[in-house]
């Protein structure tokens, strides 16, 4: 079975990472031939980490390696694969341009998959001909780590299609969970309203970050707070999918903190912008950033 992953970032490359892992041909697809050396370069990182707690060999690294290649061109990357997964920017107009070309380039068995946390599957697959064959496929970030798998059943998804990924899913060594396709489906229609809590708790000065973070982790069972889990996650990522619901369900209870719609606008993102609740940058690493929220 051949595998093509478009975007070699963050989630693109787990997702390569880990089909390639489990025997799979993957193509790798990104327009930037830096984000795919970027990408492969993260991929090679992990193995070396799963080598250095004896879960694999250099020889099963050097299996995996081999099993991907990179591509920048779309149409000659999908060129006769069986499934392709979609993991570009949280973009509706960006993943619906992707749909439609991948519409055109892929064969008429080819499964799209895309690995939105929020947009409409049903809508997504409105731009094609083929509304039978799209499905989301949504993996927790880190890929490789992370056990579930959130099955995104469209509209128009058919019964075959839905229990193809979900078996396919189970090959990777995950847990597919199949939902039903609303706004922020079932991980981050509960995750982000309760960072976007987190948030107006800070905002509205009950308590600090690390404070916060702390009731959450040792109070709740949490191994991360959501100050930091929305750091991790990205702060644009975070409003994205809150924007999503907000819309969606036309709720108040779904409306970004103008914290957070500040913070996003200050290029304050989290980890991937080295700064948002906390300071990742070398010289201060995790350390609580207080000063914006006086």
């Amino acid at each position: 079975m051949k595998i093509a992953v478009i975007g070699a970032g963050t989630m693109g490359n787990g997702i390569a990472h880990v089909f390639a892992q489990n025997g799979f041909e993957v193509r790798l697809i990104d327009i930037s031939d830096e984000a795919l050396n970027n990408g492969l370069a993260t991929i090679s990182k992990n193995l070396d980490r799963l080598i250095a707690k004896e879960k694999i060999t250099k020889s099963d690294k050097q299996s995996t390696l081999e099993k991907i290649s990179k591509h920048s061109d779309l149409a000659e990357g999908v060129k006769d694969v069986d499934l392709v997964v979609e993991a570009a920017t949280e973009n509706l107009e960006l993943k619906l341009k992707i749909f439609k070309d991948l519409d055109l380039y892929c064969d008429a068995k080819t499964i799209l998959a895309s690995n939105t946390s929020s947009i409409s599957i049903t809508q997504i697959a409105s731009v094609t001909e083929r509304a039978d064959k799209i499905i989301g496929m949504h993996f927790m970030n880190p890929v490789p780590i992370m056990q579930l798998v959130e099955i995104i059943r469209g509209y128009n998804t058919s019964e075959s299609t839905t229990k193809t990924i979900m078996q396919l899913s189970e090959q990777l060594g995950k847990t597919p969970t199949e939902v039903h396709d609303y706004p922020g489906f079932v991980a981050n229609r509960i995750l982000m309203p309760m960072i976007n809590e987190a948030i107006e708790t800070l905002y509205n000065g009950i308590a600090g970050v690390s404070e916060i973070d702390t009731v959450m982790k040792l109070g709740m069972g949490h191994p991360m707070g959501p100050l930091q889990l929305a750091d991790f996650i990205g702060l644009d990522v975070c409003l994205s999918i809150m924007n999503v619901m907000y819309d969606g369900f036309k709720n108040p209870k779904y409306a970004p903190c103008p914290l957070l719609v500040n913070m996003v606008m200050a290029g304050k993102l989290g980890v991937k912008s080295s700064e948002g609740f906390y300071d990742y940058s070398t010289s201060r690493k995790a350390e609580t950033v207080s000063s914006q929220f006086k």
